[in-house]
């Protein structure tokens, strides 16, 4: 299932959480009608070619718990989907990505775009109401972190242009610093993750490429941090 941003609401999730404010938003986005985190839960466990059992397990939950909230009977605490985010290798904001009409011209103002954040940074989606097919946009703002991201790799290729500030993308151990005006283009099925280890933020313009409408890079590299 293809999954969207939704740009008429501000995803947040950050580490660690606010329990009364993600249960706040978690309510208005259920109003709103534009989000059902359990048949989300319930697309991404058969994608991955999981039972319930084997799921509920990994997730460390029952398998009546985690089937009541596939069939929409239960709404999800934020420790319950944490451990569903865990479980299901994905951030814990893709449950709250909402769907929408598909477009074959996306314009963006500025200020309009969700913003997701992550514990050391945030991120916008530029393609938002395009199919990923072909190639997904991104802006993210990377601060200074000490803690080094998980490596992730993914279908296609991935391109890298550091649009201000210094900051290392790590390729199959190799780190590649890129200053502002400085690209890099790879081979993204080989392990990587983007770092910086600097005073200042850093804003890199990614752009991936991959003719897998399933692969989900995005979320891939929200999960590391």
């Amino acid at each position: 299932m293809s999954q969207d941003f939704n740009h008429n609401s501000e995803i947040i999730a950050e580490s660690p959480y606010d329990a009364d404010a993600e249960l706040k938003q978690q309510k208005t986005l259920e109003q709103e009608d534009c989000v059902h985190v359990g048949l989300r839960v319930r697309d991404m466990r058969i994608e991955r070619g999981l039972t319930i059992r084997a799921l509920a397990e990994r997730c460390q939950l029952s398998a009546n718990t985690l089937s009541l909230i596939e069939n929409e009977k239960t709404y999800p605490n934020v420790n319950t989907l944490q451990l569903l985010a865990r479980g299901l290798k994905v951030h814990i904001s893709t449950f709250f990505i909402c769907e929408k009409p598909k477009q074959s011209v996306v314009y963006q103002k500025r200020g309009e775009r969700a913003i997701i954040r992550f514990s050391n940074g945030k991120l916008e989606n530029l393609g938002d109401g395009l199919p990923r097919l072909g190639a997904e946009p991104i802006l993210v703002t990377l601060d200074k972190s000490s803690e080094i991201p998980q490596d992730v790799s993914h279908v296609g290729r991935e391109f890298i242009y550091c649009l201000d500030g210094n900051v290392a993308c790590v390729i199959a151990g190799k780190a590649y610093e890129l200053s502002t005006g400085d690209s890099l283009l790879f081979d993204a099925s080989i392990s990587h993750h983007w770092e910086n280890a600097r005073a200042n933020s850093s804003k890199l313009l990614i752009l991936f490429c991959t003719a897998d409408a399933e692969d989900k890079p995005t979320e891939k590299h929200l999960g590391s941090f």
